[in-house]
């Protein structure tokens, strides 16, 4: 009989863990702290796509736990915003804010949103999502005036929009699946955990 693995989310994300929460998941939070910057920047620079740089971000979250807890199931996730080759973080100041969402202003970008599991320090699964976004042309004044409302919520996420509040009005078009917005893969993640027999329907 199998024996469902301990789950563990290596991520300090609220929004995350409320999604597993709500998907009745029993689960422990242990962020997986890493060198963010340092490894966007030398993947970069080595000519990587801003889909395996998702993954890396998240295999190295889930990485850093597993190591230190055996036996368990840890979750590492992490999404990246891409626009004509750039590649996006999350906004430091509101004038940071600012000059993000207008570059975004009237052009489709990506969202990719990777999820690890790694046991013992090993993967076991992985999965990259992608959405695709089309942003209105935003006016300064509207620009202002939305970050006035928002910030510093907003800087939370990257694109400086919360699409489940007022974020949603920004777009024309949204093509994908709202979780992968979110940040998380669920669906495929609670699909595997229940292939595997760690949850059940």
């Amino acid at each position: 009989m199998h024996m469902p693995a301990p789950l563990i989310l290596a991520s300090g994300s609220k929004v995350r863990a409320e999604l597993l929460r709500r998907a009745g998941l029993d689960f422990q939070t242990i962020p997986g702290r890493i060198d963010e910057d340092a490894v966007r920047a030398g993947h970069l620079a080595d000519g990587g796509s801003p889909r395996d740089l998702a993954d890396l971000l998240a295999e190295l979250k889930a990485r850093k736990v597993s190591d230190k807890h055996s036996g368990a199931l840890v979750i590492g996730a992490d999404q990246i915003l891409e626009c004509d080759g750039r590649v996006y973080g999350k906004a430091e100041t509101r004038a940071e804010a600012a000059e993000h969402l207008r570059t975004l202003s009237g052009r489709m970008h990506r969202l990719l949103s990777a999820a690890v599991v790694c046991r013992d320090g090993v993967p076991l699964w992985r999965h990259v999502g992608q959405v695709r976004l089309m942003m209105h042309a935003l006016s300064p004044a509207f620009i202002d005036s939305y970050l006035e409302r928002n910030w510093p919520s907003v800087s939370e996420a990257v694109g400086c929009y919360k699409i489940e509040e007022e974020g949603v009005r920004l777009f024309s078009s949204i093509e994908g699946d709202f979780f992968h917005i979110l940040g998380l893969p669920l669906i495929e993640l609670l699909t595997w955990l229940h292939i595997r027999g760690d949850i059940s329907t």
